[in-house]
């Protein structure tokens, strides 16, 4: 199967995200960019692709071992943007704020799964939510658009998220679109701490 692991969003912020950004999708439009569907938002910590039922197991003792040694945080929703630039809009997302453990969380799950044999990722971790993403064969007046909406466009105030649990989903893709099914949960056990 098709797997991530991902911290899953609370319905009412993904539909808070969906409120928000509902003029940002008037402006641009189904033509220029392929939204994603409110109850998909969430944070991709690690994209594992196709995983053989018999790393389950592994894979949920990863889980396990992340979540217990880390404290549970907050993260804050930051602006708009887009990867991989202005110029070259490909992946129109909401920037998140975390403190340091976030980052620690995400290096040591990619650390396990590259002993599994999952591919390690290259880029930089920079933790987003992925909005949507543009379509192939865009105009460079349609570009400009994109680029003059996001620089134009403010979100206001979504509330921070508390992080108490990552997650192993699998992802089914259907002619509607990908389809998100939570496999397995790993809840923290420490109290937060300052950050």
């Amino acid at each position: 199967m098709r797997a991530f692991i991902a911290i899953e969003l609370p319905p009412a912020t993904q539909d808070e995200i969906h409120k928000q950004i509902h003029p940002l999708k008037q402006k641009m439009g189904n033509a220029l960019v392929r939204w994603v569907p409110p109850q998909n938002l969430h944070l991709t910590l690690k994209f594992l692709g196709e995983v053989p039922l018999s790393n389950l197991e592994f894979l949920k003792q990863i889980l396990t071992r992340e979540t217990q040694a880390l404290p549970t945080f907050e993260m804050q929703f930051g602006s708009l943007g887009c990867f991989p630039n202005p110029r070259q809009p490909r992946v129109i997302w909401i920037g998140l704020q975390a403190p340091s453990t976030l980052a620690m969380m995400q290096q040591n799950i990619e650390t396990a799964a590259d002993k599994l044999g999952y591919t390690r990722e290259e880029r930089t971790f920079s933790p987003h939510l992925t909005l949507g993403r543009v379509r192939q064969a865009v105009s460079a007046a349609d570009i400009q658009r994109i680029r003059t909406t996001l620089a134009g466009m403010q979100l206001g105030r979504i509330e921070p998220l508390r992080v108490d649990s990552i997650h192993l989903f699998k992802s089914d893709l259907r002619p509607s679109g990908s389809v998100y099914t939570k496999i397995f949960s790993a809840t923290m056990k420490q109290q937060a701490v300052n950050s």
